[in-house]
């Protein structure tokens, strides 16, 4: 018998039913200043606008879904509210119940509720599925079907750095330190980290730098005047625009690029903690996912290795 998935059918026919009855037309507001406070505390800790931003679109949604006090919100609740999401993947219902951890955690530490309703409520198995990394060939492909410099001078810096795509948005001019070809980026957590150029990626860097004739402090900045900082979605669309040109079927945008410098790299040889220093992950863990030798490397690894 299938305990878990018994007790989301339970729990979605008992919701059905309350001693009490609650209000469908808005949202409580224990709730939503609970959820102001959360934000305020985790804000404080150092999180990134992008997670706190995050954190309250989910928070939101739930209480969307769940017009309850805080104090009044149960585990069933919870439950029945995670298996509306049936069309999302099991990284997507993760993820919504890691913000639901972290908020209901917080709470009971604060003590504005006594129990945590989702501490019995385990994760979902996290899909194992390697990073869609390109291969030599096709990050060959994309430097060729650059049309301007500013899309070879993303691609290449993007590559090189194994930057995120806020830390790219987030970068200006005087970052770059040219000596050391390096600059300082901040990543998740507010955590400032160095990372890398290399002698292509600062070659065309300087040739889509020497073109601007603009004031304006970002690194990288729209075609359109007045020119100002590109924005995330801006980068995305450009990356998008060069595997157009290119004829790449497989979707490609800038965090494939970070996975292709994580995945080359390693299978060219490079010591996995130095890799996990560059991406500036904190978990290990997150880094040993690009372990996965390709099927060309285990093959080269068992000739090169297999006593005969």
């Amino acid at each position: 018998m299938n305990v878990e998935n018994t007790k989301n059918k339970l729990s979605t026919i008992f919701s059905k039913y309350h001693v009490t009855k609650v209000e469908q037309d808005e949202v409580h507001p224990d709730l939503t200043e609970k959820t102001v406070l959360f934000l305020s505390s985790k804000k404080l800790e150092g999180l990134s606008q992008v997670t706190l931003d995050s954190y309250k679109i989910e928070l939101r949604i739930f209480s969307e879904h769940v017009k309850k006090r805080t104090d009044d919100i149960t585990t069933s609740d919870v439950r029945v509210y995670l298996g509306k999401f049936e069309h999302l993947k099991l990284s997507s219902i993760s993820r919504k119940l890691s913000v639901l951890k972290s908020f209901f955690s917080w709470l009971t530490a604060e003590e504005f509720i006594l129990r945590d309703p989702t501490a019995k409520i385990k994760p979902p198995k996290k899909e194992k599925r390697l990073p869609k990394a390109l291969t030599i060939e096709e990050l060959e492909m994309l430097r060729e079907f650059c049309k301007t410099n500013r899309q070879r001078a993303f691609l290449e810096v993007m590559y090189a750095t194994g930057c995120r795509l806020s830390e790219i948005h987030n970068l200006n001019k005087s970052d770059i330190n040219y000596q050391a070809m390096s600059c300082r980026v901040i990543g998740k957590g507010n955590k400032e980290r160095e990372v890398y150029f290399s002698h292509k990626a600062m070659y065309h860097l300087k040739k889509y730098l020497t073109t601007r004739t603009d004031d304006c402090e970002a690194l990288f900045i729209t075609e359109r005047k007045p020119c100002r900082r590109l924005s995330n979605r801006g980068i995305q669309r450009e990356i998008g625009k060069i595997a157009e040109q290119a004829g790449l079927e497989k979707p490609v945008h800038p965090h494939v690029l970070r996975h292709t410098f994580a995945t080359l790299t390693l299978n060219n040889g490079a010591d996995i903690v130095a890799i996990q220093a560059l991406l500036g992950h904190e978990d290990p863990s997150t880094t040993q996912i690009y372990a996965q030798l390709t099927e060309e490397k285990k093959h080269e690894q068992h000739k090169k290795y297999l006593v005969q």
